[in-house]
């Protein structure tokens, strides 16, 4: 016999600032050595290592050997988690312009697991639907959140179905629209963006996107291991003809 969940004691282990540079360190989906996770979070071996084996425990990561080494990566829904959280979280003091500048990167255009998210991500949907790729089927044709939607979190069920001009939209950007459609996960889910408070295109269809736009060099990971994507040039020129998006 079970009582309620254990909130508290989850809860704790974000009492930790240490420990929350594990997880967000982990969170644009890597699987990282513990002798790297030490040196992105600023940590010892012995401190990484005290607390991987709590998060374990957890069931917020999961290990896995690879010859000599053993690999870490976030489990289950805790990216999701971590994006809930970092919607109630007051925003920390900026204390050096690299600090703000990679705050202000995240908001820009991030991935939210294996899809684009913030305001690029947001724009992108959002353009979308205006170039009738998508279309909504509730009677509200924006990307605005819904009554009873969650915030930060994958919607359960949504109000977007494939357009009229999907084939030829998708193509013009360089997806396989009947490969995505192929895939064991479902063509179309969306979340609501912790940032934007507005819809960003998930799903199988979601992630060939982002694929896409990685792979032409149309966006560009940054270097530092954050989640955080830059739009580069090419890709700038290739969303204003296709998507009409600017800026």
């Amino acid at each position: 016999m079970e009582g309620d969940a254990d909130i508290a004691r989850i809860a704790a282990l974000f009492a930790d600032p240490a420990r929350v540079r594990v997880l967000l360190a982990l969170d644009d989906g890597r699987s990282l050595a513990a002798s790297v996770l030490a040196g992105e979070a600023g940590l010892s071996a012995q401190g990484v290592s005290a607390h991987l084996a709590k998060l374990r425990d957890a069931g917020l990561v999961t290990a896995e050997k690879s010859g000599r080494h053993r690999f870490y990566r976030l489990a289950g829904g805790a990216p999701e988690l971590l994006e809930t959280l970092a919607r109630h979280a007051p925003a920390r003091p900026v204390s050096s312009l690299k600090e703000g500048t990679r705050a202000e990167a995240l908001r820009s255009a991030r991935t939210c697991y294996d899809h684009l998210a913030g305001r690029l991500g947001v724009a992108v949907t959002a353009a979308l639907l205006e170039h009738r790729a998508l279309v909504t089927v509730d009677g509200e044709p924006t990307t605005r959140r819904r009554a009873g939607d969650r915030i930060s979190a994958p919607l359960k069920d949504h109000p977007y179905d494939l357009g009229p001009r999907a084939p030829e939209v998708f193509t013009a950007l360089g997806v396989d629209l009947a490969a995505a459609r192929a895939s064991r996960r479902p063509l179309l889910r969306f979340c609501l963006d912790w940032s934007e408070q507005r819809h960003h295109l998930a799903g199988a269809l979601g992630a060939a996107l982002t694929d896409r736009f990685l792979s032409a060099g149309w966006l560009r990971r940054r270097t530092t291991g954050h989640r955080a994507v830059h739009l580069t040039d090419e890709g700038r020129s290739g969303l204003q003809s296709v998507l009409g998006i600017g800026g």
